[in-house]
């Protein structure tokens, strides 16, 4: 009972019973104002239809005293006030007040005014009873006479109290189904709450596989539910990229370290002296540059995946752009024994940040020449600008060994290196790069089969597909080669 009671106080304690409370009794005030404007039109129906009919009788017996005189009055008033005759009351008196004819034993003294009528209590019975609600008005029939005419309003009374009945009654039932409606709610959006929180602290606690529950249905908790689980997903995904580029920073870093301490160890013993000196630090600073190339793409991609450079966007031909960029790789495509062919779409311009785009482009054409056969005749590198989908694309495919479906995704992530020997140069960052320069302008790297051979897929997000501005001025790429 006490967990019982606990939950349903900590239910009617959330935001959600709160809104639905004042949703309650925003409408339970609206609606009775609306009834409460109906009640009152309604009296004031029958109170306008029991004032005419009253005013018409009081004129029938002017009528009648002015053309029968008091004998016919009498007679009128005596023949109204018989039990078959209706609701009417009357009281007709003389002068002195002594009662001649009607229904009424006496005036009932809230109409003691003079001159005015008004609601008064009567009993119908001589030996008692209920007592009813009548409405009278005095009517002038001369100075000798007095005549109160007067109708039995009780039916609407009762038909009033039943309305102010059903009315407290569906009120009161409105009230506690709509209470309870939001304690069912509030306890639900608690128990989704309590799952997210729990899911939460088994995260923080260092279980980065945990999600939080859906129920499927598609509700705004399920739409909040599923952007947290794509964060959790990008969140462990960095995660588990953190912890490889640990192990292979182990691999790929410290092994060119310690070659670049033995060579300066080699150097000081080398017995040549001042030459073999010369020599040690010359390689010694080659291999000091490819490591800081490979410490700057580490920063580059770092700094891509913190979030967008809008402050560095522009609009551009792509396909002028690639073609610009695929120009500067001829030379060592062909002293590669590589033909580099290509097709561009006219007129794709493009909004994004065009030096790392230029970079991406570069990485991807690089790749293609290191790791495809090169030398072979025939071997040809396509180079593709176009759009597909609505979105802007650029590809680069060649006919070397390619990469097996199981490794496509995992060679996108950093310092991944399918070669397990390492004997060509490279950090394993390029893929890496290309992929991170995607999530910058929100689109995706496609690894596809280019038979033989392996084409890469650049795919920029359709929000970059822009029109052609009016007198572009198209800059040179100059940025390929750093």
């Amino acid at each position: 009972m006490t967990a019982l009671l606990d939950r349903v106080a900590k239910a009617a304690s959330t935001t959600a019973f709160g809104l639905s409370a004042l949703a309650v009794a925003s409408f339970l005030f609206a609606a009775a104002i609306v009834v409460g404007f109906l009640f009152w039109q309604t009296n004031k129906l029958f109170t306008d239809q029991v004032i005419a009919t009253l005013t018409a009788e009081s004129r029938i017996l002017t009528s009648e005293m002015r053309v029968g005189g008091q004998n016919k009055l009498v007679e009128t008033v005596t023949a109204l006030s018989r039990p078959q005759g209706g609701l009417g009351l009357y009281y007709l008196a003389d002068g002195t007040g002594s009662k001649i004819a009607g229904n009424l034993n006496r005036i009932p003294p809230e109409l003691e005014v003079e001159g005015r009528g008004g609601v008064f209590s009567y009993q119908p019975t001589e030996d008692g009873g209920a007592t009813h609600l009548a409405v009278a008005i005095p009517v002038d029939v001369g100075a000798d006479l007095r005549l109160i005419v007067g109708r039995d309003v009780e039916d609407q009374r009762a038909f009033a109290n039943s309305i102010r009945f059903a009315f407290l009654l569906g009120f009161g039932i409105l009230s506690i189904i709509g209470l309870l409606g939001g304690l069912a709610v509030s306890r639900l959006i608690v128990n989704r709450m309590d799952q997210i929180t729990s899911t939460s602290r088994q995260i923080m606690e260092g279980d980065l596989s945990r999600r939080i529950p859906t129920t499927g249905r598609g509700g705004e908790l399920d739409g909040l539910a599923n952007s947290l689980n794509e964060m959790l997903d990008r969140i462990e995904s960095l995660m588990n990229g953190l912890r490889e580029v640990s192990d292979n920073i182990a691999h790929d870093l410290k092994t060119p370290l310690n070659r670049l301490r033995n060579s300066a160890e080699a150097a000081l013993r080398d017995p040549r002296g001042e030459e073999a000196y010369r020599e040690g630090l010359e390689r010694t600073i080659e291999k000091a540059d490819e490591l800081i190339k490979t410490f700057n793409a580490l920063l580059l991609i770092a700094r891509l995946e913190a979030g967008p450079l809008e402050e560095s966007t522009e609009t551009f031909d792509l396909g002028k752009f690639v073609a610009d960029v695929s120009e500067l790789y001829t030379p060592a495509a062909e002293e590669a024994g590589f033909a580099l062919a290509v097709e561009v779409e006219q007129t794709v311009f493009v909004r994004g940040n065009r030096q790392l785009i230029g970079q991406a482009i570069a990485n991807l054409i690089d790749n293609a020449i290191k790791y495809s056969r090169g030398g072979e005749p025939g071997s040809t590198i396509t180079v593709n600008a176009y759009r597909v989908g609505g979105q802007p694309a650029i590809s680069v495919g060649d006919h070397g060994p390619g990469i097996s479906a199981a490794d496509r995704e995992r060679v996108l992530k950093r310092f991944v290196r399918l070669e397990q020997s390492r004997t060509k140069p490279g950090t394993g960052l390029g893929l890496s790069l290309v992929a991170a320069v995607a999530r910058l302008h929100q689109g995706e790297v496609r690894l596809e089969d280019n038979h033989p051979g392996l084409k890469v897929v650049l795919l920029l997000s359709g929000r970059c597909l822009v029109a052609a501005p009016n007198g572009l001025d198209d800059a040179e790429p100059g940025l390929a080669a750093q």
